[in-house]
């Protein structure tokens, strides 16, 4: 059967591939739409199967809402020119829309969704290894769901690299997209201290204590006082003996500057309040309500919400690549990876 250019074009559409694989693809079949349809997607595999050692860390998150639940979703690819790709850009959209509506319980379960084409996600992310001619791969997604009083705060940022959804109880959209700007900027990963696990914290304060040391040899050498260690890192740690020790400690040392105990109750509430923050750094690293509110510095996240009426509910950020080794690739490498060479 002669292979005329609607039936290539026809082809195309169903599966996405080139004009020339699609054109081979119908003569070898002998112009069987099924049988080439069915022998582009063994080559795509195939030809994903050929790349599947490959490092995928670069890519998009991508965001959508379905009603009261939203997805938030990184798809992978081995080179950032891939981000900018049409087939690439839809494969994101509609594998976030996807989620977002069919609520998976796991990649395994996303991956088995239908397309609007008709075939799984799997072998939509399979085809779009083949036709794009890199390593496209789906790494991860978090469901976000709220009620209807409550509000979705959807941010991306840098063209896509990191995308975050937060949902709030009171306040309204503008005030919850707000707080994901935040989110994206300082990169907290839990909510609350109560999250920090007990030997993750006193790991972070060594960390911090290493940075003081080595500060402090440069402070000798222009003979500065030294910063102290850091006892504490979060409020975890703040027992009440310890904040009561903390209060004991402060009126000892009015007493030694000889302040009268009469204006005690207007000077011990600021330190007491300068002690949390001087003994809270890991929370205020990694928790999103202790961190420093973007908008409003002199409050945290928390104290500017309360401010507003309004509470974190739950987030989810995810920032393209992170905690993948990337490849040492240079620029010629990229771009012979983006020609398919």
């Amino acid at each position: 059967m002669a292979v005329t250019a609607a039936m290539v074009k026809e082809l195309r559409e169903k599966t996405g591939a080139g004009v020339m694989d699609a054109k081979k693809a119908l003569v070898e079949t002998d112009g069987n739409m099924e049988a080439a349809a069915e022998l582009l997607h063994e080559k795509g595999a195939a030809k994903a199967a050929k790349k599947a050692d490959r490092v995928t860390a670069e890519g998009l998150t991508g965001v959508a809402v379905d009603g009261n639940s939203a997805a938030l979703v990184e798809i992978n690819s081995e080179t950032d020119f891939v981000a900018k790709n049409d087939q690439f850009v839809e494969l994101v959209k509609e594998t976030a829309e996807l989620i977002a509506s069919k609520k998976p319980a796991d990649n395994e379960a996303a991956l088995a969704l239908t397309t609007k084409s008709g075939e799984t996600l799997e072998q939509a992310f399979i085809q779009a290894t083949a036709t794009i001619g890199e390593k496209i791969s789906f790494r991860r997604f978090v469901l976000s769901e709220k009620t209807d009083s409550q509000h979705f705060g959807i941010y991306q940022h840098n063209q896509g690299r990191i995308g975050v959804v937060s949902v709030i109880e009171g306040g309204d959209d503008a005030l919850a997209k707000q707080l994901s700007m935040h989110i994206a900027a300082m990169h907290p990963t839990v909510l609350s201290y109560t999250e920090l696990d007990p030997a993750f914290v006193h790991e972070e304060i060594a960390k911090m204590n290493h940075d003081i040391d080595l500060d402090n040899e440069s402070r000798a050498l222009v003979d500065k006082a030294p910063l102290p260690h850091l006892v504490y890192g979060s409020k975890a740690q703040l027992t009440d003996e310890v904040i009561a020790k903390a209060e004991e400690d402060i009126k000892a040392e009015l007493t030694a500057e000889h302040k009268p105990e009469k204006i005690w109750d207007k000077i011990i509430p600021g330190k007491m309040a300068r002690f949390m923050v001087d003994n809270t750094k890991v929370d205020q690293e990694y928790t999103l309500l202790a961190q420093l509110y973007v908008m409003d510095d002199s409050k945290t996240v928390e104290q500017y919400l309360e401010s507003q009426n309004a509470k974190v509910v739950s987030f989810g950020r995810f920032e393209v690549g992170e905690g993948i080794e990337k490849a040492e690739n240079d620029f010629a490498a990229e771009v012979a990876a983006q020609a398919g060479m």
